[in-house]
């Protein structure tokens, strides 16, 4: 499964030379990681309530052109793993066809004491596992 999110770049998003900020990519990706656990029915308040939370564990990251003020771009997000207790992910920051950012992302599913636990059956979904 491929989740596909759509984000316009704002004035906010840059720095003085109306680039994109480094840092807000990672912004860009996280939003687009909340949505697509969002649109696949996985509730973080509740797993909240419950001692349960995701926390990225490692990121990879590259640059690979500049995005800029009032660009159209489309993060894109596939889980690529999985193992009982974390999940791994390939993200892209497209302009048209173009790739902006890449970023390889490992999320863990902790309890309350920070310790890992077993990914909740929908997340495992994600993958058909």
């Amino acid at each position: 499964m491929t989740h596909r999110w759509p984000i316009r770049v704002y004035y906010e998003d840059t720095d003085m030379a109306g680039i994109v900020y480094h840092a807000n990519y990672l912004k860009f990706c996280e939003r687009a990681r909340s949505e697509m656990v969002r649109e696949a029915g996985i509730d973080q308040a509740a797993m909240r309530a419950d001692g349960v939370v995701f926390a990225v564990t490692r990121m990879v990251c590259d640059f690979r052109r500049t995005a800029r003020y009032d660009d159209e771009l489309v993060v894109s997000t596939e889980v690529t793993g999985m193992s009982p207790a974390r999940f791994e992910m390939a993200q892209v920051v497209r302009r048209g066809a173009e790739a902006v950012f890449e970023a390889q992302v490992t999320v863990a599913c902790l309890d309350a004491r920070g310790r890992p636990v077993r990914l909740p059956p929908a997340v495992r979904a994600l993958t058909g596992r």
